[in-house]
């Protein structure tokens, strides 16, 4: 796996107070290739042996593209660009040769890159990078933030599979210390084990489960149950561990304000009284139906002041744990929809704290109902 430098002291800190700014991005410009151009002929993934990683079935569950236009995907992206790009170090014990392949997730097919690198352990590893020109082609400068939590919700979804295929436990680094890769995560063969697991979903994921996995269209009206909403809260408090964040959700009526988990995770608490909903909406790019939604989680934290390492933890600990909690929601069928871009989210400064200290980092709307429901009543 190639390492690239690491950033310039102030490059991703100036790029991330820049997202957080009210500037507008400019003209869409061109994505380029949906896909990394890797070297060599495209090779289909054999099936798997009884004893096998079935690498086949890992790659369907997590990163396939279920379209032909590749934006319909397991593991959500704004704006559908998809920028996650996929370099698989196989070992033994897996449906492929030892050896280094690029996956491409719109045919389903990988290119041998290389011979595996020495002590590649059984199993398989992911190295997950980003081409930065597919999402900044729409969102220009609002882009870095946007890539980072990308690259967390495809290493949760490589988590998620690996689970659902009943792997043993995997390992997920996402301590952002990389530029390139972004995050690694290490899968055994079924058996195998781990050194260091993150926290799981409450039950394995059925693989139907995951291929059913949709952001949901807004609006998401309709304030979901307490119980429901404790555990898309315990589920991404969880997920975020290792991970320099807070965790809290926007309520609507009949009693509007920010809830928290409880210390023991059994109950939730207030934080905040009042409605924030419509403020959500003006900070996250102005999209309007939030102030509507049910109930809206938030991750928050990563102050002003935070160095490059910190904010890509924390970004890519969001995503993970934000599509963790989505899982959770659609178990206790709720509708809910990732939202990522968020400009001016001072969320301490609004609630009296010191400005820069606590800022929103990702969120997960949700609603009992969703859009299509609604257009049909």
């Amino acid at each position: 796996m190639e390492h690239l430098r690491e950033d310039p002291p102030t490059g991703l800190v100036a790029a991330l107070a820049r997202a957080r700014s009210p500037e507008r991005p400019g003209p869409d410009t061109p994505a380029g290739t949906a896909v990394r151009p890797w070297p060599g002929p495209p090779r289909p993934i054999p099936g798997a042996g009884p004893a096998d990683l079935d690498l086949r079935a890992l790659l369907r569950l997590s990163l396939a593209a279920s379209d032909p236009s590749g934006r319909l995907r397991p593991a959500p992206s704004a704006g559908a660009l998809h920028p996650v790009d996929t370099e698989l170090v196989v070992g033994a014990g897996c449906s492929l040769p030892p050896g280094r392949y690029g996956y491409d997730p719109l045919r389903h097919r990988v290119h041998h890159v290389g011979p595996p690198v020495d002590g590649t352990p059984p199993g398989v590893t992911a190295a997950l990078s980003v081409t930065a020109q597919r999402t900044a082609s729409h969102y220009g400068h609002r882009a870095r933030p946007l890539l980072l939590l990308d690259t967390g919700h495809a290493a949760a979804a490589l988590f998620l599979a690996a689970r659902a295929l009943g792997a043993g436990g995997s390992d997920v680094r996402l301590d952002g210390r990389t530029e390139n890769p972004l995050a690694v995560v290490r899968i055994p063969p079924p058996g195998g084990r781990s050194p260091r697991r993150p926290a799981e979903t409450e039950d394995p994921p059925a693989p139907a489960e995951l291929l059913a996995r949709r952001s949901a269209p807004p609006p998401l009206p309709g304030l979901p149950p307490r119980d429901a909403l404790r555990a898309v809260l315990a589920t991404a408090q969880r997920g975020g561990e290792g991970g320099p964040l807070r965790w809290c959700a926007a309520v609507g009526p009949p009693r509007p304000g920010l809830v928290r988990l409880a210390p023991d995770g059994t109950a939730l608490r207030w934080y905040a009284a009042g409605e924030a909903r419509p403020t959500l909406a003006a900070w996250a790019a102005g999209q309007a139906w939030l102030a509507d939604a049910g109930a809206v989680l938030l991750a928050h934290g990563c102050p002003t002041d935070a160095d490059a390492t910190h904010i890509r933890r924390a970004h890519l600990r969001a995503g993970f744990a934000v599509h963790l909690a989505q899982v959770t929601a659609r178990r206790h069928g709720l509708a809910a929809r990732p939202v990522g871009s968020w400009q001016q989210a001072d969320l301490g400064a609004a609630l009296g704290a010191a400005p820069g200290r606590d800022w929103i980092v990702h969120a997960l709307a949700l609603g009992t109902r969703h859009a299509d429901e609604e257009n049909s009543t």
